[in-house]
């Protein structure tokens, strides 16, 4: 395939939209493109904007807010690992037909099939108030209004920041820096070898913490629910509102899928590593 400038890419009305691509299928320059082109990220970028105003009208010195983005920085990789680990793959949003569809979307699509990118983003819906709740509930016990405006302007930068690696995480891609790639490999075993494990994107630092961090596929056996985090054919029969809303019955691997090459690849790059 010949290889395509930016501006040309850029002129692509369906890259643009940032809808239905498969990232596997997408080189780095269509990801930066449908990346920074996302409705979600655009509005994410105006929030922050927001933010910045919001600290210059509140502003009572600078420590409040340096203290407030350095807790956040420091705290979101904690909370992003407890809503991973503990609401994202958590049982009992399925159980519930009013939680249902917001467990499909937040993460059961997600695994059904990994390298789609119109459901790798969080919803705003969902994102945006938690990060509110959370950040500026934070901020503000930190460093009062304008640390609340620079907390969840922190962890919307920060979201933004997860959002694009796990982007790189699933690209058809092989990153040039080892770090990088260390963190492909392990995300990819998360959701092609066993999604138990290896709940960080950029951090796997609570993962180490909380015994949920494993290096390698021998470390840990394939997980026959990897694809549908729980969610089978027999859980589907007991609580359908997942299987009525998507249409269809749960995929023990996604449609197309290419475990073994996804798998092949992942063991071949740890050993390059290695």
């Amino acid at each position: 395939m010949k290889s395509q400038s930016i501006f040309q890419i850029m002129r692509n009305q369906e890259l643009r939209s940032g809808r239905s691509y498969d990232l596997g299928k997408m080189n780095l320059k269509e990801l930066w493109v449908a990346y920074l082109t996302h409705g979600t990220i655009l509005l994410y970028f105006s929030l922050i904007l927001a933010c910045i105003v919001g600290i210059y009208y509140t502003f009572t010195g600078w420590m409040p807010v340096l203290a407030s983005t350095i807790v956040m920085i420091l705290g979101f990789p904690l909370i992003w690992y407890i809503i991973h680990r503990w609401i994202m793959h958590a049982t009992f949003l399925y159980q519930i037909k009013w939680t249902a569809s917001l467990w499909k979307r937040i993460h059961f699509d997600h695994h059904q099939d990994p390298h789609l990118l119109n459901v790798l983003f969080g919803s705003p819906l969902n994102t945006i108030p938690t990060i509110i709740i959370v950040g500026g509930g934070i901020g503000l016990a930190v460093g009062g209004v304008p640390g609340a405006f620079a907390a969840i302007g922190t962890a919307i930068y920060m979201a933004c920041f997860y959002e694009f690696f796990h982007c790189i995480q699933h690209l058809g891609y092989k990153p040039k820096s080892h770090y990088v790639l260390r963190i492909k490999q392990l995300h990819i075993m998360h959701h092609f070898h066993f999604e138990k494990g290896n709940y960080g994107i950029t951090n796997y630092f609570w993962d180490r913490v909380f015994g949920t961090f494993y290096t390698d596929a021998k470390s840990r056996p394939r997980s026959p629910t990897v694809f549908n985090i729980g969610y089978d054919i027999k859980e589907a029969e007991r609580y359908p509102w997942v299987m009525l809303k998507t249409g269809s019955p749960p995929r023990d691997r996604p449609e197309g899928s290419n475990f073994r090459e996804q798998k092949k690849s992942s063991t071949h790059q740890e050993q390059k590593a290695a």
